[in-house]
C-alpha cells in the first residue's frame, strides 16, 4: 500500500468503480491501480457488474471498512494513529463532553496531518476526513442524511447522543462569523436530526479555515 498513492479522502465513502478489463488484465502488483490492488487483496469486493465492463466495488464488511479508515488516516498522519496525536478518545468525548471539546480534538487531528498530503481543499474533503476519523474509531457516521427539509452534512451516534454536524469552509477568516451564522440558521430551519428518537440531540456548527488549516469558529445550534 505504501507504494501506491491512496486517493483523496472522499474516495473512502464514495461509490467505487473499475473496468473489468483492468481488474482482470494485470497480474503484476506494480501495474495494478489502487482499486485493483484493494480488490485483489480482499479489502474491496465486487458488488455488481453493469454495462458489460463496469465493476462496482464496496467494502465486504464493517471490520474492513473500519480498517480502511484507519489506513487512510495513517497515510495522512505520516504513519501515526489518532491516539499518537492526541485525538484518540473521540468516542468518550462524544458520549460525555461538550461541543467545545469536539472542536478542540478535531483541531488536534488536523494539526497533525502531513502537509505534503494535506487533504482539505473544500467542504467535501473536510467532511470525508472527519468521516474516516469517526469510522476508524468504531463509530458509524452517516453522510448527507435526508429529512423532509434537506440533508445534514454528517451525523454520528455515540451512546444515547446523536450528533449533527454542519460544516462550512472559508478562504478568508474575515468571513467566518458570517458563515457561522449562515450554518446555524440553516441547521435550525431544516430541523436536522429531529426526525430521530434519541435521548439527547447535539447540533454543532464548525467553520474551517483553508488558510489556517483548522476550525476557527464553532457553535451549538
Amino acid at each position: 500500500m505504501k507504494s501506491h498513492t491512496l486517493r483523496n479522502p472522499e474516495e473512502y465513502g464514495r461509490e467505487k468503480t473499475i473496468s473489468l478489463a483492468s481488474l482482470e488484465g494485470s497480474s503484476d502488483i506494480e501495474g495494478l491501480s489502487d482499486l485493483g490492488l484493494l480488490t485483489q487483496a480482499g479489502y474491496l469486493t465486487i458488488k455488481a457488474i453493469k454495462y458489460i465492463d463496469t465493476v462496482y466495488l464496496d467494502y465486504p464488511n464493517q471490520e474492513v471498512k473500519r480498517a480502511m479508515a484507519q489506513l487512510y488516516l495513517e497515510q495522512l498522519l505520516n504513519g501515526r494513529v489518532a491516539g499518537q496525536v492526541g485525538a484518540e478518545p473521540i468516542v468518550r468525548v462524544l458520549k460525555e463532553e461538550s461541543p467545545e471539546s469536539v472542536f478542540h480534538i478535531l483541531n488536534r487531528l488536523f494539526l497533525a496531518v502531513d502537509y505534503h498530503r494535506y487533504p482539505v481543499k473544500d467542504e467535501a474533503s473536510l467532511r470525508a476526513y472527519i468521516q474516516m476519523y469517526f469510522a476508524g474509531a468504531r463509530l458509524k457516521p452517516k453522510i448527507e442524511n435526508y429529512n423532509a427539509h434537506g440533508r445534514s452534512d454528517l451525523e454520528v451516534q455515540a451512546s444515547d447522543r446523536l450528533w449533527i454536524f454542519e460544516f462550512k469552509v472559508v478562504r478568508d477568516e474575515h468571513a467566518a462569523d458570517e458563515k457561522l451564522k449562515e450554518a446555524i440558521d440553516q441547521m435550525r430551519a431544516r430541523h436536522y436530526g429531529e426526525q430521530e428518537n434519541y435521548l439527547e440531540l447535539r447540533k454543532i456548527v464548525l467553520v474551517f479555515s483553508i488558510k489556517e488549516r483548522q476550525f476557527v469558529r464553532w457553535a451549538q445550534a
